[in-house]
Parts: structure tokens; C-alpha cells; sequence
């Protein structure tokens, strides 16, 4: 039903735009809501979809559908999506204490994208709609003081995201056998958290053994990490399916 919704709610949007020839936007979607919307074909008309969190690596994006005449170089991001910086003192709370902190202000979790911590600084991604309230009221993150300042999307720091290359081979594509070998435990094991509902294919929770993996997807298993299918080609000698594959440590 929430995908429906979802859906629904999206496609009015790119209505609303092909018709009105009009930017239109949507607040802040979750990975797997991206992916879904990436995967489905919308009634778009001549509206154009593209996607954007304030920059290229935030996991949480707004959609943006653009009229037939405007292209993503014509215009800001940065008017729709603001970045603000959280500087703490005497203390260094937690990605949790800060996403409760904004959350305790009545800010809806859909109106704030990507939070990054360096040190005793948070870098937060919102909508403009809500960016007076944060440097307004937000003044302590738990116990802990805080300062607040909105800053240039292109001020926010680059966190390097640290990934560990593996290669190993798999018989077949199914999910259970790449799940094994990507996160190193049996294909037996592997299958019961599938079933489990403790592995996210694409963002999604996926309860198939058999599910069809292909080059590019991401999957997750809770309490082992992450990792990316980064490419599948060639066969060995015993006709298996090579697979390279990135773990994000």
C-alpha cells in the first residue's frame, strides 16, 4: 500500500509539471523509494526526472520533475535543498542524538536528507522550508550545546567512504549464493536470513532465495554490512559466474 501511495503521490507531481510546464519536487525519499521510482515507468509526459540529496553521494534525495525546457544545468539545487552546519561543544553526540534533536523540533523526517558527522561538527541536508526553524530552536542535542549556521551545499565536506574489493564466483545469480560468498557465511545460512527478512536487496527487504541479482545492485544483510555488486563477467573453468563486489566497511 505504501508503494502505491508512493507512487501515486510521484506521479501527480510529473502531471502536475508536464501539464503546468513547472518545476515540481518532492521532499526527501528514502534509498529503496528511489530505487523504486527509478525502476517504474511513470506517466511523465515530457517531464524529465532526475534525482538530487545536495550532492552526488547522499543516500536520501528529493525527485525533481522538469519541464520540457529546462535542463539540471538550468537550475539551483540549491534554492530547494539548504545545508547546515551543527557545531557541538564540550561534547560529541551521536548521528541518533542529532536526528532526535531535529526530529524533537517537529521537523518531519522527510524534510531532512543526509546527516554527516566529522568530529564535533554535523552536516545536515533539509529542504529550505525548514532551515529558519533549525537555527532558530536548535540549540542543544541532548545535554550537549550546539551552534548553527547554513552554509553553501559545496561548503559540506566530502566523508571518503571506505570499501574493500572481493572477487568470488557463483554458480548461478540467485540471491542466497551471492549473499553467501559477498558476506562470507554459508549458502545455508545465507538462505535463513533471507527468509528471515535480514537481507535487502536494492534497498528493499527480499524473502526470495531465488531472487535474480544483477551487476550495479546493492545489498545489505543487518549486523553484517553492505555491499554493491560493482560488475559480473566471464566464466571459469567450471562454469561459474565470475563476480567483483564492493563490501563498505
Amino acid at each position: 500500500m505504501e508503494q502505491i501511495e508512493l507512487i501515486k503521490r510521484i506521479s501527480d507531481l510529473a502531471l502536475r509539471c508536464d501539464r503546468n510546464g513547472c518545476l515540481t519536487h518532492s521532499t526527501f525519499l528514502t534509498p529503496a523509494e528511489c530505487y523504486l521510482l527509478e525502476t517504474r515507468k511513470l506517466p511523465v509526459g515530457e517531464a524529465k526526472l532526475v534525482f538530487s540529496g545536495g550532492r552526488d553521494d547522499c543516500e536520501r534525495k528529493v525527485a525533481f520533475f522538469l519541464p520540457y525546457y529546462l535542463q539540471e544545468t538550468d537550475f539551483d539545487i540549491g534554492e530547494i535543498i539548504k545545508a547546515v552546519k551543527i557545531r557541538s561543544y564540550f561534547g560529541k553526540p551521536g548521528h541518533r542524538d542529532y536526528l532526535g534533536a531535529v526530529l524533537g523540533l517537529g521537523i518531519e523526517r522527510d524534510r531532512i536528507g543526509d546527516l554527516l558527522l566529522f568530529d564535533d561538527t554535523a552536516y545536515l541536508f533539509c529542504l529550505s522550508s525548514v532551515v529558519s526553524v533549525l537555527l532558530r530552536e536548535l540549540e542543544k542535542v541532548g545535554r550537549i550545546s550546539v551552534k548553527t549556521e547554513q552554509i553553501a551545499l559545496t561548503d559540506v565536506p566530502v566523508s571518503e567512504r571506505k570499501t574493500k574489493k572481493i572477487t568470488f564466483t557463483v554458480k548461478s545469480l540467485r540471491l542466497d549464493a551471492v549473499t553467501g560468498d559477498l558476506f562470507g557465511v554459508s549458502r545455508t545460512l545465507a538462505a535463513e536470513l533471507i527468509r528471515e527478512g535480514a537481507v535487502t536487496l536494492n534497498y528493499t527487504i527480499c524473502e526470495k532465495v531465488d531472487a535474480p541479482v544483477k551487476e550495479g545492485d546493492t545489498l545489505s544483510v543487518h549486523g553484517k554490512g553492505k555491499g554493491r555488486i560493482s560488475q559480473i563477467g566471464g566464466r571459469s573453468r567450471k562454469d561459474r559466474l565470475f563476480v567483483e563486489a564492493e563490501l563498505y566497511l
